[in-house]
């Protein structure tokens, strides 16, 4: 690998009521961002199947060949109609609802004897470049009980370990369809006025794990 800054954006697959995953478009479009504040970046993406044993396995791996400094995920929160940078993981783990995999969690917890743990105080800088794009953007505690929470705990165990400096998740909503009327209950959001905020959010990860190479 080059010397240059490595950050790895990540997405999800499809999975059990959602048959399209707006994070591949949108991980895929900021991968091909091409601007000055990335000039000695090196952008990796990778998308991970809905399934616990899938994060498991293919987090290390992608860990180990990109070595990135900073790791942006990004994931669906199909009922929510805006943009949710989330500050912490939850110690929860869904017994109800089965993985792409048809695979239920046998235990309520993801570790043993653990409390929720924080991404950082970057999550406000993140909040803050969304919303300076127009979107609507706000923090979240709660980052669900399913494998959008569950991949934010091991992300932040790979933090803790000595893997990336940084980590953040954001849950995007479903998004508008260009042309698609506004009626209520639509979602409000378009994949390009996401690509806008995803692009401010990476710019300030990229910030951030500068700042925190040379601390």
């Amino acid at each position: 690998m080059s010397g240059k800054l490595r950050v790895l954006l990540t997405g999800f697959g499809t999975f059990p009521g959602a048959p399209y995953n707006p994070t591949q478009p949108l991980v895929a479009r900021l991968s091909r961002l091409r601007r000055p504040a990335f000039d000695g970046v090196e952008l990796a993406t990778h998308i991970f199947p809905v399934t616990y044993a899938a994060v498991d396995r293919q987090l290390p791996e992608v860990l180990a060949k990109v070595r990135p400094d900073a790791l942006l995920m990004f994931g669906l929160a199909a009922r929510t109609s805006h943009l949710r940078i989330e500050t912490r993981a939850r110690n929860a783990v869904t017994m109800l609802w089965p993985d792409a995999a048809n695979t239920r969690s046998r235990k309520g917890a993801i570790a043993a004897n653990a409390d929720a743990m924080m991404f950082g105080p970057h999550t406000a800088k993140l909040l803050r470049a969304a919303r300076l794009t127009g979107i609507d953007a706000r923090t979240s505690r709660d980052a669900g009980a399913y494998l959008c929470n569950y991949l934010s705990w091991r992300a932040i165990e790979s933090v803790n370990a000595g893997g990336p400096k940084l980590a953040a998740f954001i849950h995007i909503p479903l998004l508008s369809r260009r042309g698609a009327s506004r009626r209520k209950g639509a979602p409000r959001i378009t994949l390009e006025e996401l690509v806008d905020a995803g692009e401010a959010m990476l710019m300030e990860m990229v910030r951030s794990a500068r700042h925190s190479a040379a601390a």
